[in-house]
Parts: C-alpha cells; sequence; structure tokens
C-alpha cells in the first residue's frame, strides 16, 4: 500500500536501478550530502517523478528560546516590505531511466521515521530499484590539508566485500543515530540492498565543503561506472582549501592545532601501508 505522502507524479519502472540518496541535517555537514548528489545529478537528463508531503515529518514551531526555535522554522524573504520567499522543507525524487539511476534529495525528518522510510522503500519497489546509495559526512580529526577519510556500512553482510572494493573504511561507529542508519538497518526487510558512503570532514570548520564533495563524487563514479567531469570540483577544492589556509594562517593556537592533526594523519598513513606490506 501506497504511504498518503508519497505523491507520484510519474510512475517508472527500471529493473536493477540505483538509487542515490542525500539528507539535509545530521551527517549533511560541509553539504556533503546533498552537494554530491547534486554533483551527480549534473549531466543526466532527469525529470522529477515523485514527492514526499512535507507536513507529518517536521517541527516549526519548537518550543524554547529564539536561538533554538530558529533551527526548526522555515526561512523567509522580504524584499522592501514584500515577501518573496518562504521555503518549506521539500523531499524529491527524480529518474534518469537511461542511465538507470534515480535520485533523492530531502531533509531527514523529525517525526515518524518509520513511514518516511516506508514513503523512500516503496518508491525504491515500486520503480525496480535494486539497491540505495547514502552518502553523508561527520566531523571528525581529518585537517582541511589531506584527503578526507571515507567510511562505509551496508545493509547486508554480502555487501561487505564492496567495501574494500569501493575503498571505504568499514565503520566501528557507536552512538546517536542517523535517519540514514535507520534506513540501513530498514532495507533488507524490504529487499533493498544499501550502502552508506560517509566522508570525514574537519570539525573545526563550518560552510560547504568542496574537498569532501569531490572526494565521494569520484569515489561513486568509480562504483557506478558513469563518467563524470571533475574538473570543476577540482578547481573549487584548491581554491577552498588556499582560502581555508589563508584563514588558518591568522589563528596561531588553530594553525598549531592542525599541524598536529597533519602529524596524525600522515603517521596513521604511513603505519597502514606497512601493515598492508607485510
Amino acid at each position: 500500500m501506497t504511504p498518503a505522502q508519497l505523491q507520484i507524479a510519474h510512475e517508472v519502472h527500471v529493473p536493477g536501478s540505483t538509487l542515490l540518496l542525500a539528507l539535509t541535517g545530521w551527517m549533511d555537514g560541509g553539504d556533503v550530502s546533498t552537494g554530491s548528489v547534486k554533483q551527480l545529478m549534473e549531466g543526466h537528463r532527469v525529470r522529477e517523478i515523485a514527492t514526499i508531503a512535507p507536513d507529518d515529518f517536521y517541527i516549526y514551531n519548537f518550543p524554547g528560546s529564539m536561538e533554538v526555535a530558529a533551527l526548526f522554522r522555515p526561512p523567509v524573504k522580504y524584499e522592501d516590505g514584500v515577501v518573496v520567499e518562504h521555503v518549506m522543507p521539500s523531499n524529491t525524487f527524480w529518474a534518469d531511466e537511461s542511465t538507470k539511476l534515480l535520485f533523492f534529495v530531502g531533509r531527514e525528518p523529525n517525526l515518524k521515521w518509520q513511514t518516511f522510510a516506508d514513503c523512500i522503500f516503496t518508491l525504491a519497489n515500486q520503480a525496480g530499484v535494486s539497491r540505495i546509495i547514502f552518502m553523508g559526512s561527520f566531523g571528525g580529526s581529518v585537517p582541511h590539508t589531506r584527503e578526507p577519510r571515507l567510511y562505509g556500512s551496508v545493509s547486508h553482510e554480502s555487501l561487505k566485500p564492496l567495501l574494500k572494493e569501493f575503498g571505504l573504511r568499514p565503520s566501528d561507529y557507536e552512538g546517536p543515530g542517523s535517519f540514514a542508519s535507520f534506513l540501513l538497518a530498514e532495507a533488507k526487510r524490504h529487499g533493498v540492498e544499501m550502502i552508506s558512503f560517509v566522508a570525514e570532514i574537519p570539525s573545526y570548520l563550518q560552510g560547504i565543503n568542496p574537498l569532501s564533495i569531490e572526494a565521494i563524487t569520484r569515489r561513486l563514479a568509480k562504483a557506478l561506472n558513469q563518467p563524470i567531469d571533475l574538473d570543476a570540483l577540482r578547481e573549487a577544492s584548491n581554491l577552498w582549501e588556499s582560502r581555508v589556509t589563508a584563514a588558518v594562517e591568522k589563528d596561531t593556537e588553530l594553525a598549531e592545532t592542525i599541524r598536529k592533526l597533519e602529524e596524525q594523519y600522515d603517521n596513521e598513513l604511513i603505519e597502514s601501508e606497512s601493515a598492508e606490506g607485510t
């Protein structure tokens, strides 16, 4: 039975297709989740096929201080006294049937996780999706001057070899869970494989992280055997790193912290390569 919140505009059925999934919120630091999926959508002739109606899944009026409540309220914009923009949460599916790829960009739900998940799995099953791939990020100890570490997790034991094939470190995380983790736990019950690609990003930075978006996009392009022009991303990554480094050099304490992180990163890399060589 199709959940009432799932609004299908165009029915598609592409057996063996892959759904690339992005969610704002808990695991979208540096815009890595949404930025990577949007990057992968470029160059594809996609059409919108479905949406998930938002009202049952989000808190708009959270009690408490204005600073806390502001995190939940929809953004609005006025120009010269006239309201010109009021943005409610959106959850949209697109499809490029010629490449057997579906895309989803949405917002992690505050409420009714099971129902929201049912919407995603229902669409996936109706469209013939055999595998869902989530992209995300978390703040860690990797310095901005180094390639982000990429971690992976899977819904099925049989998928574990893919982590090595895709160059992902198996996740050993334990702690508060994201909605993406809930989807991983639910995937087997819905007869769909699921893999999670997660980049470790510098915890001392805020805002978009082109370097991590590039790393995830490059790895996924290889995994999907999809040609992607990475020149613009590489240029953005180089410019971003130069600007961050210039800003960091003005903060002596932060610069010293980053030098220590670089040393730890390099030592770990040397130890890992030595272990692989024995």
